[in-house]
């Protein structure tokens, strides 16, 4: 699993990400209050949940390549085209990031 650490609480960023910077600073698992790390999310999870959420953009393509990782809860939150899913309901096994 390809993982960037954070050190604390908040995410740690990465230069190629286009979510709002401020806001992925101060994101926690909503599950455990805990830090989250940025992972990188399986193909076949990708294409998953592409389709999921392929309705909900009128036509237009979702963009998911990353998640949202919390080691203390074991769950991926996806990133779905820029937009942070921090639903824990919405949340995937943490064996779904690469």
């Amino acid at each position: 699993m390809s993982r960037i650490p954070s050190p604390g609480w908040g995410v740690r960023l990465s230069p190629e990400m286009a979510v709002d910077p401020e806001l992925l600073s101060i994101l926690v698992c909503p599950k455990t209050k805990g830090p989250l790390e940025l992972v990188e999310l399986t193909d076949e999870t990708r294409r998953s949940l592409i389709e999921k959420y392929r309705e909900k953009f009128r036509g237009e393509e979702p963009v998911v390549t990353q998640g949202l990782y919390s080691r203390q809860a074991e769950l991926v939150y996806p990133i779905v085209s820029d937009i942070p899913v921090m639903l824990v309901e919405e949340a995937l096994p943490g064996s779904e990031a690469r």
